[in-house]
């Protein structure tokens, strides 16, 4: 055996011109990496044994990856690097070393920090990151991935489109999630009938038909305000469906102003204009307004037409 890895050493020295002792890093090294990778498989093989949750596997493979990778590097640094006793000592080398060229692979290493940490948003959340809104279906240690909604698409629902962004756009750009804190949005919903309806009514059958399909969410709404108000400033006192009432251009504008959970917008917006045209249908009184275009003939304006006509008739251009 002892000569088998002499000769081992002796080919490695020949052929890469490489001193044995580079040699047995290689070697422990392949050994560290090997041995953590099959760690981490037997990990997620008693997982997937203990649990069939979606979400419970993919943070366990999520965390397992991570941890995987710190292990394997901070071994290997102990190995090719003199003097590495401490993580202090491997953090101020490898900052030092690749903080100038790498500045945005950092940045997005420190964002995924943040985000583990501050929690800002999870997976499973619907963000909003500038212009880009979209429910959270990665987090990775350089960037987080979403899965697109609205844009062309009308109201909350998907595109289908994934799009990466990175983790260091937590520092720089306006975040907005719809499910921290407060699980419900507001959601606003206008009706416009003409000045000659009868709006009273009308205001009366939306109230209705506004409690009918939100009245059930006020309770859950209001323990989680008082859940939420010890994090933030909140304070919501009417949570009630309610109608607002305005005047326009061209009719009496009724808004409907209602709760509903953020990924059900389209659905109670559709549910609640069903009922609307229902009920409207039964009141001869109540007429949605819309935009038109009148053309009035003036008396006035065909008896100046009929004088121009006869002087054109007596004074023909010659």
């Amino acid at each position: 055996m002892d000569r088998f890895v002499k000769d081992i050493k002796q080919w490695w020295v020949d052929v890469f011109g490489l001193s044995p002792e580079v040699l047995e890093k290689v070697v422990f090294s392949l050994l560290v990496i090997i041995a953590v990778m099959l760690l981490r498989a037997v990990i997620l093989l008693l997982v997937r044994k203990r649990t069939v949750e979606p979400k419970t596997r993919y943070q366990w493979r999520k965390t397992s990856s991570h941890v995987a990778t710190f292990l394997i590097l901070l071994l290997l640094a102990r190995t090719w690097i003199r003097g590495f006793e401490s993580i202090s000592t491997f953090l101020g080398l490898f900052s030092a070393g690749i903080a100038i060229a790498m500045k945005d692979v950092i940045m997005n290493f420190i964002g995924w920090m943040f985000i583990a940490w501050r929690k800002p948003f999870k997976v499973g959340d619907r963000i909003e990151v500038d212009d880009t809104i979209g429910d959270v279906v990665d987090i990775r240690l350089f960037q987080f991935t979403v899965l697109e909604v609205g844009n062309w698409v009308d109201a909350d629902q998907s595109t289908g489109r994934i799009i990466h962004i990175p983790n260091s756009r937590v520092f720089t750009n306006t975040q907005a999630n719809y499910n921290t804190g407060f699980q419900y949005i507001w959601h606003e919903l206008p009706v416009r009938v003409t000045f000659e309806s009868n709006w009273r009514d009308a205001e009366e059958i939306l109230r209705d038909i506004a409690s009918r399909h939100a009245q059930h969410l006020e309770a859950e709404a209001h323990r989680q305000v008082q859940k939420a108000s010890s994090r933030y400033m909140i304070h919501y006192q009417n949570l009630s469906p309610t109608v607002y009432v305005s005047v326009r251009e061209w009719g009496v504008l009724l808004t409907i102003r209602y709760l509903t959970a953020p990924r059900r917008r389209r659905g109670t917006e559709e549910a609640i204009w069903k009922d609307v045209l229902d009920q409207f249908s039964l009141r001869p009184d109540i007429s949605f307004a819309y935009p038109t275009t009148r053309l009035v003939n003036m008396p006035g304006d065909t008896l100046r037409q009929s004088v121009h006509l006869r002087r054109d008739e007596e004074h023909p251009n010659p």
